[in-house]
C-alpha cells in the first residue's frame, strides 16, 4: 500500500486511475492467476499473486483517498464474515474437542449463512455476478440451491439426470436439428454434467481444461504422425484420421 501511495504521488498514470478504470486489469490479472494455479507452476503463481495483491492494495488506497474505507475496514469486515460463517469454530456451540462437521456439512452451512445475511425477500440465487463464465455460474447456482437442501444425496441422481437429458436430446435431434429446442437440450445436458461433477467432488472447469489439453496434445500428435507417413491431414478421410487418433490414444494411455 505504501508503494501504491508513492505511485499515486509521483506517476501521472497511477494518479489518474480510478476504481472503474482498473476493473479490466483486475479481471485480467485474476484470470492470469487462475491460469497459473491451473498450470501448477509455483513461480508463475508467485508472480501472479503479486499482481493481484497490487490491485487489491490499489483499490484500498483509492478507498482511503475517497474516505469510503481503509485497510482496517476491509480486514475487519472479512474477519467478521469468516467468524459468522464458521460457527463450528467461533460460535457459542463450537465444540472444544471431538468430531467436527464434514466438508459437505460445512459447505451447506456456508450457503445457509450467506442466505441468512441477504434480504429475506431475495432469492438464494441473488448476488452471483452475471459475468461469471457459464460453467462456473452453473456450478455456483447448484451450490446455492444445495445450500437450502435442494440436492441429491449422492451422485446417482445426477448421473440418471445426465442419461435423461441425453435421451431428450436424442429425441429432439430426430426432428429438426437446427431448432432452438435442440440447443435448449444441449444446455440442459451441460448443466446436468456440471451437477454430476459437483456431486463427485470434481471441479468441472478444471476437468474440461484437462480434457482440452489432452485433445490438443493428441491431435498435434496425429498431425505429426500423419506428416511422418506422408498423409495430408487436410485431405485425409475421417476413417484415416480416426485410425491415427486411435493409434495416438493407445500410445498415450
Amino acid at each position: 500500500m505504501e508503494l501504491v501511495r508513492d505511485l499515486r504521488n509521483r506517476c501521472p498514470w497511477d494518479a489518474a486511475q480510478t476504481p472503474e478504470t482498473l476493473r479490466p486489469y483486475l479481471v485480467e490479472e485474476a484470470l492470469e492467476l487462475d491460469h497459473a494455479i491451473g498450470s501448477g507452476d509455483s513461480d508463475a503463481i508467485r508472480v501472479e499473486l503479486g499482481d493481484v495483491l497490487l490491485h487489491l492494495a490499489f483499490q484500498i488506497v483509492l478507498g482511503e483517498e475517497s474516505g469510503q474505507f481503509g485497510a482496517e475496514d476491509v480486514t475487519r469486515t472479512v474477519e467478521q464474515k469468516m467468524h459468522r460463517r464458521h460457527p463450528h469454530l467461533f460460535g457459542k456451540s463450537a465444540a472444544a474437542s471431538g468430531t467436527g462437521p464434514t466438508i459437505e456439512e460445512v459447505a451447506q452451512r456456508w450457503e445457509q449463512h450467506k442466505a441468512a445475511e441477504r434480504d429475506p425477500h431475495a432469492s438464494v440465487l441473488d448476488g452471483l455476478p452475471p459475468t461469471l463464465p457459464a460453467i462456473i455460474m452453473a456450478y455456483r447456482l447448484q451450490e446455492r440451491a444445495a445450500g437450502i437442501g435442494f440436492d441429491w444425496p449422492d451422485a446417482t441422481g445426477p448421473l440418471a439426470k445426465v442419461r435423461e437429458e441425453t435421451d431428450e436430446l436424442t429425441t429432439e435431434m430426430a426432428g429438426d436439428p437446427s431448432a432452438q429446442r435442440v440447443a435448449d437440450e444441449v444446455g440442459d445436458l451441460l448443466f446436468a454434467v456440471v451437477n454430476l461433477a459437483r456431486k463427485l467432488g470434481c471441479d468441472p472447469r478444471a476437468a474440461l481444461e484437462k480434457a482440452n489439453q489432452r485433445f490438443e496434445a493428441r491431435f498435434r500428435q496425429v498431425e505429426a504422425l500423419a506428416a511422418e507417413r506422408g498423409i495430408d491431414v487436410n485431405r485425409a478421410s475421417l476413417a484415416v484420421l480416426d485410425r491415427l487418433w486411435e493409434e495416438v490414444k493407445k500410445s498415450t494411455e
